[in-house]
């Protein structure tokens, strides 16, 4: 078994000039998340752990100054981040209690979690990974070992976060802000329970993107929802206390029928006429080809009251999804939308989402 203290940073030490990092990304788009690292900070080294989602990387760059820079310019696909503090490679089952252990007794020497009330333990694994039991099995049993920490262990809300990696052969472990993961969500899946009734999937798209856009959508007042059926955002803006118009030909879900505050018009939407102005938030959610998507909703910005919201889908459908991006991007701001985030968020899957607001 080899083992190595990797970080040097957050404990009083000298900063070391390389750092290195368990990155994850939407499972198939780890590649597009690594260029985007690669953009920021030149040259890469990585290691796959889950294909196409997990990544062990090496940046030539001191941990403050790559936490400093994917806060001054948020990734579209990379998720959720880590610095590794710690980590043992070359394990076999035999080893694993002893890696453990020397986690264990590293994390609670360190002065982070020592000094902090509250931490959180997220732990995640591999397939056919060195622990082979449930990812809940292994976070009891890793606070079991820290309860010699006068803190409490939470999910939410957390000063500190001990993330933890087992692979196949290795063992990986950091401690953490949870502002420095990019979500502090364990490895950034936003996770929300399945309403009684609830009409679809889609509406955790708007649950997530109010967390990680910090969109209040108590605080609109009328809504456009276009491509609407089978009504999934719809009943989320009329659950926070929006009027909405649902645009499409299809059939919305029969809950949604009789539904106060809602209009449906079963139009495709290029042959709707509203009134300018008429809005002050905007939503799309459609799976049809990006750049008719942005066509589309371009043609209808003049329902849209300036200094609105727009919270649009894109489908991924190129082999390039980076240069579309920006194409797309470039149509909305052509349109005088202007692009405050754009992110692949937990619940999206071959697409991603924009938040604008008009000006």
């Amino acid at each position: 078994m080899t083992s190595q203290d990797i970080s040097l940073s957050g404990s009083g030490e000298a900063t070391s000039p390389e750092s290195q990092w368990i990155c994850t990304a939407n499972h198939g788009f780890a590649p597009y998340a690594q260029e985007e690292l690669r953009r920021l900070f030149g040259a890469v080294k990585s290691t796959v752990l889950i294909p196409g989602e997990v990544l062990r990387v090496t940046l030539q760059e001191p941990a403050e100054r790559v936490i400093a820079a994917i806060s001054e310019r948020p990734p579209v696909f990379l998720r959720h981040i880590f610095q590794i503090d710690w980590e043992w490679n070359g394990l076999g089952q035999d080893e694993f209690a002893e890696g453990m252990e020397k986690l264990a007794a590293n994390a609670l020497s360190d002065q982070r979690l020592r000094n902090a009330a509250k931490i959180a333990v997220q732990p995640r694994k591999t397939e056919n990974s060195l622990w082979s039991g449930p990812a809940a099995e292994l976070k009891d049993l890793i606070q079991s070992k820290l309860s010699g920490l006068n803190a409490d262990f939470v999910v939410r809300d957390a000063e500190y976060i001990l993330s933890v990696f087992v692979g196949k052969e290795s063992l990986y472990a950091g401690v953490s802000r949870p502002a420095d993961n990019i979500s502090d969500w364990n490895g950034g899946a936003v996770r929300f329970q399945r309403e009684e009734g609830q009409i679809s999937r889609a509406k955790f798209k708007l649950l997530e993107a109010e967390l990680v856009f910090g969109v209040d959508f108590t605080a609109f007042r009328e809504a456009l929802d276009i491509g609407a059926a089978p009504g999934g955002w719809t009943s989320f803006l009329l659950e926070r206390g929006l009027s909405v118009t649902a645009v499409d030909p299809a059939k919305m879900h029969p809950s949604l029928l009789n539904a106060p505050n809602l209009t449906i018009l079963r139009k495709n939407a290029g042959e709707v006429k509203l009134r300018e102005h008429q809005f002050d938030l905007l939503v799309c959610d459609m799976s049809w080809s990006p750049k008719l998507t942005a066509k589309l909703v371009s043609d209808l910005l003049y329902t849209l009251a300036p200094g609105g919201t727009a919270i649009v889908t894109v489908k991924l459908l190129s082999k390039k999804p980076m240069a579309l991006i920006q194409e797309v991007i470039g149509i909305f701001q052509e349109s005088r939308l202007q692009v405050q985030r754009a992110k692949q968020l937990f619940h999206n899957r071959d697409e991603i989402t924009l938040y604008m607001i008009k000006y």
